[in-house]
């Protein structure tokens, strides 16, 4: 069979209205590929000053498609993404966990309904301006991390179907984002200066209380000491996580000078009470096990693969650097994880991401924790405290 030549190829880009998927169309432009961008909507509804985000960057998708002289569309996945993210995401949030929907966000929409739409449209593949990379060994395609360490969302995409790897491609993967910017301005994108887009996937960067708060019921509970001091009142389990420090409202005064800020350390959502604590190095904070649900790896057969206990690398939150980990095995609780040296604040709810190198492995949700130092009356490692 004749191979394909690049001009014969069709790759729809996933057009976001930024700077790394506008490079991402451009790049695969300039190699030759026949390149239709794409645009999705997934969420309708105006920010806190009536401005409708979607509407703000479609308009710069049509600015640089028509500056780099492509085709776009747009799609329509508002009924898929309220339904398999945000619905999943507001049902944990009023579990009082902490989940990630930007996990959600590209396994349930970008790398499945949207893929899907792709293909149906004619594409030979498909592509996005994610900073990863695709590999391959003895006919398997693998998820790797991008070039660039500092912007690396293999994190993001660890729950993908690895299936759909062998049609994706990443142009922005194999460049550091200075680079990105660099290529930007040199061929003038319209996009060149615009902010990396924060907050929940799609939609935006919010007043993270104010918004929730038209979706959840606010229930108001008690700061609480690990002996049971009451030393303040929060707004509601759902607007904290573990590990936090600002935003608390009872630090600052001058008798408490020395001890050090406070951080919540644990909630007990039963009685809807955050326990807090004095210092980042909380003993309380810190724990060296682990157990998560919801597995996803890229190779569908990878954990039936592995040989307990497994040694590899990993990530209970994005940016953190790769941790050493031991997969321990599986019993009634779940995939049990333990860690050499402890973590600080394991968070119910967030992914632990699994890594060989720059081999994305896959991961889970966070279900469950083993006790932390303060409960077992174990002192940290010195290598944390100096």
């Amino acid at each position: 069979m004749k191979k394909q030549e690049k001009s014969e190829q069709t790759v729809v880009v996933g057009m976001s209205g930024g700077v790394d998927s506008s490079l991402a169309a451009l790049l695969l432009k300039e190699e030759g590929y026949r390149v239709v961008g794409l645009f999705m909507r997934n969420w309708e509804e105006t920010d806190e000053d009536g401005q409708c985000s979607a509407e703000d960057d479609y308009a710069d998708v049509v600015e640089v498609c028509e500056q780099i002289d492509i085709p776009y569309y747009t799609v329509d996945f508002v009924k898929e993404y309220r339904a398999n993210v945000f619905s999943e995401f507001i049902a944990d949030i009023e579990k009082g966990l902490t989940p990630n929907p930007d996990i959600l966000c590209n396994s349930e929409i970008k790398f499945k309904v949207f893929y899907e739409e792709a293909l149906r449209l004619g594409a030979d593949f498909v592509a996005t301006g994610h900073y990863c990379r695709v590999g391959e060994n003895n006919g398997q395609f693998q998820l790797l991390k991008g070039i660039d360490p500092n912007k690396d969302q293999s994190y993001f995409l660890h729950a993908i179907n690895g299936e759909v790897l062998n049609r994706v491609l990443f142009p922005v993967g194999e460049l550091e984002k200075t680079k990105v910017r660099e290529l930007a301005q040199k061929h003038n994108l319209f996009t060149k200066n615009k902010k990396d887009s924060t907050g929940i996937c799609f939609i935006g960067e919010r007043h993270f209380q104010k918004f929730l708060s038209q979706y959840i019921a606010i229930k108001p509970g008690k700061f609480k000491t690990l002996d049971g001091k009451i030393v303040g009142k929060h707004q509601g389990i759902a607007f904290y996580t573990i590990g936090q420090r600002k935003g608390l409202g009872i630090g600052g005064v001058k008798e408490d000078c020395g001890e050090g800020p406070w951080f919540v350390l644990d909630k007990d959502i039963q009685s809807n009470e955050l326990i807090v604590g004095r210092g980042e190095m909380h003993p309380a904070l810190y724990r060296d096990e682990l157990w998560t649900t919801d597995l996803s790896f890229i190779q569908k057969d990878q954990l039936e693969d592995i040989k307990f206990p497994f040694k590899c690398k990993a990530k209970i939150r994005y940016r953190q650097s790769d941790q050493d980990c031991v997969i321990e095995g599986m019993d009634e609780k779940g995939l049990r994880v333990s860690f050499p040296v402890p973590q600080r604040a394991i968070t119910l709810g967030q992914y632990i991401v699994f890594y060989l190198g720059d081999i994305c492995l896959g991961g889970g949700v966070i279900s469950s924790m083993g006790q932390n130092y303060w409960e077992l009356g174990k002192s940290l490692p010195i290598s944390l405290v100096v």
